[in-house]
């Protein structure tokens, strides 16, 4: 049994959700559900046209870099911090896994990470560039809506994956809108490489479901749980994992919940995206808004 959300219209005033209908709680979860968000393309920064923050090389070079967004959601995307610090070594839970900087808890036997001195920006020039990796910017982005499905696993979560899933393997990468949109980038390989992604979604927390959530992505990627920054995989890296634990978070058993995920790839040669989500809460469909250059 597969929840998907189908498109009716074009725009509507939202920024961007991605919203399935779960099943009943009587009834046995769906194998699949698929989550419908906004990419945007981008010109890369060489070429007419291309935005200052795709194939940038971050001034203290490629890596992991957190703090470059604000720690709580304000509005419809996250807020840039210039003030983040490169990743030197990571956070880990005492099971060895890699956790958001944020969620570090001594009294849990987490590992503490360690970052370098000085406030780097993670490879964007400026607020004003990395505001518009999330709206419709005419002249300098086009959008489309994207949908993903994501696979029931054995504890319970729904996992999409860019390495299993057969659509992405065949690509050789999380590369949704090869030769759409803008185009491919030029160059090798062939694809294209300069995009973002928004996906926002609800779910019921379950003090008794499955708590830990592993994301991945090359390149940045930022998830937020009711307005908080539970996953920070900025900067231009090869792909990194981090895993969120809900009952961290003080979320109250049978509440529901929003959880916002952005994603921006950046740079050759690679692209990678791991979502992992519970079964999400049972709200109607709403369709994301994209850019009337698409239209």
């Amino acid at each position: 049994m597969t929840h998907t959300n189908t498109l009716h219209a074009i725009v509507v005033p939202l920024l961007c959700t991605g919203f399935v209908a779960a099943a009943a709680a009587a009834q046995t979860p769906p194998n699949s559900i698929t989550v419908t968000g906004v990419v945007r393309d981008f010109k890369e920064r060489t070429v007419q046209g291309g935005h200052p923050d795709f194939e940038k090389r971050p001034a203290e070079g490629f890596g992991h870099y957190c703090k470059n967004v604000e720690e709580d959601l304000a509005g419809d995307a996250p807020e840039y911090n210039s003030c983040g610090f490169k990743v030197q070594r990571q956070w880990k839970n005492s099971a060895g896994r890699n956790i958001c900087w944020l969620l570090y808890d001594d009294d849990r036997g987490d590992i503490e990470g360690d970052k370098d001195g000085g406030s780097p920006d993670g490879g964007f020039q400026s607020e004003q560039t990395f505001d518009k990796l999330w709206k419709d910017a005419l002249c300098t982005n086009v959008s489309a809506p994207l949908s993903v499905t994501l696979q029931r696993q054995s504890n319970g979560t729904y996992v999409f994956d860019s390495n299993v899933d057969p659509q992405y393997v065949s690509l050789g990468g999380f590369f949704p809108i090869d030769n759409q949109l803008f185009g491919n980038s030029p160059g090798t390989p062939v694809h294209n490489f300069h995009f973002t992604y928004v996906l926002k979604t609800r779910f019921v927390y379950r003090a008794d479901g499955p708590q830990v959530l592993p994301f991945r992505s090359d390149d940045s990627l930022w998830v937020f749980i009711d307005g908080r920054n539970v996953i920070d995989l900025g900067g231009v890296h090869t792909a990194l994992e981090q895993d969120v634990d809900l009952s961290r978070l003080g979320l109250a058993n049978g509440q529901e919940y929003e959880i916002a995920i952005f994603y921006a790839e950046r740079h050759r040669p690679s692209a990678s995206l791991k979502i992992t989500l519970p079964l999400l809460a049972d709200v109607p469909p709403v369709v994301p808004t994209i850019s009337a250059g698409f239209d």
